[in-house]
């Protein structure tokens, strides 16, 4: 029996609805699926109450009646987020969100990846769910790095696991960079890098050999620092640097269009017979031939 071959099956032209409204600044990806399971879109003026539709440039979308805007380019904010706020839109349990703390002003956000209520630091930010995702495949091969505080007296043999990468709780944990700052007391500061991003990865890797973390703080991904940005401050990545960093076809914003290169005059042609040799010490820097020396007359 032949087996067809799945590449060779047509696949729908365009994007997933809920992706082009994400795009758009409507809602988040799951949020849009619910507005259209509500039937608050419309796609060429038929109300549609299934997102399992992908649509073109060319076809008319509306929610609520009005027509969407164009999607905007891929933009990037780092965060420095502050301890005690959860790292999702909504909490069950009523607790303080990133999002609820953004200054204003600020589009439609996700983040890349999270930290948790006890942990700090960078935070990226887009507005582009595509490169949210592209963001956070440990396929980019993005070091993040942290600056971590345990409570306890840690040694490079008691470290060594992390470095050769272990198992905890059925997870295989990659092969850390675990380096010790210094010691401080009954704490020790440690810089640590990893290039996933499994849940509470850190903590539950120090647990596993024995440290306690009480401080967590992410000082860069991949090429972004945290440096000196401020707590709760927002810093937007320009769009140059994103595309140098990221490749990604984010469009030029104001201030940053390339100049045009300066027109040179050209030089005038210098005849054959006029140009200097290379060996003679008497031609200047412009490369003119030296001036003939005029010749004495006889008394």
């Amino acid at each position: 029996m032949i087996t067809p071959d799945k590449t060779d099956t047509p696949q729908p032209s365009g994007d997933r609805i809920a992706k082009v409204l994400a795009r758009a600044g409507v809602a988040s990806r799951r949020q849009a699926e619910i507005l259209i399971v509500e039937g608050r879109v419309c796609v060429n003026g038929k109300r549609i109450d299934s997102p399992a539709l992908n649509v073109t440039p060319s076809d008319r979308i509306t929610v609520d009646g009005k027509p969407l805007r164009a999607p905007e380019p891929a933009r990037l904010w780092l965060y420095h987020k502050p301890l005690g706020l959860v790292t999702t839109t909504r909490d069950d349990e009523g607790r303080p969100t990133v999002f609820d703390n953004l200054p204003e002003g600020l589009p439609r956000v996700v983040s890349v990846g999270r930290l948790d209520l006890n942990s700090e630091g960078l935070l990226l930010l887009t507005n582009d769910g595509t490169l949210k995702r592209k963001l956070e495949l440990p396929s980019t091969g993005w070091l993040r790095k942290y600056r971590v505080r345990v409570n306890g007296a840690p040694t490079d043999e008691m470290l060594a696991p992390l470095r050769e990468g272990i198992v905890v709780e059925g997870e295989n944990f990659q092969p850390m960079i675990v380096a010790i700052d210094r010691q401080q007391g009954a704490n020790a500061w440690l810089t640590i890098g990893i290039r996933e991003g499994r849940n509470r990865e850190i903590r539950r890797a120090l647990s596993y050999v024995g440290l306690s973390v009480n401080r967590l703080i992410r000082i860069s991904y991949g090429p972004f620092q945290l440096g000196t940005l401020a707590k709760g401050a927002v810093e937007e990545v320009k769009a140059r640097v994103l595309r140098e960093q990221l490749g990604e076809g984010a469009r030029e914003t104001e201030g940053d269009t390339p100049k045009p290169p300066r027109k040179q005059k050209p030089r005038p042609p210098v005849a054959r017979g006029d140009r200097p040799r290379k060996d003679d010490p008497a031609a200047t820097r412009t490369g003119r031939p030296p001036a003939r020396a005029r010749p004495t007359r006889k008394p």
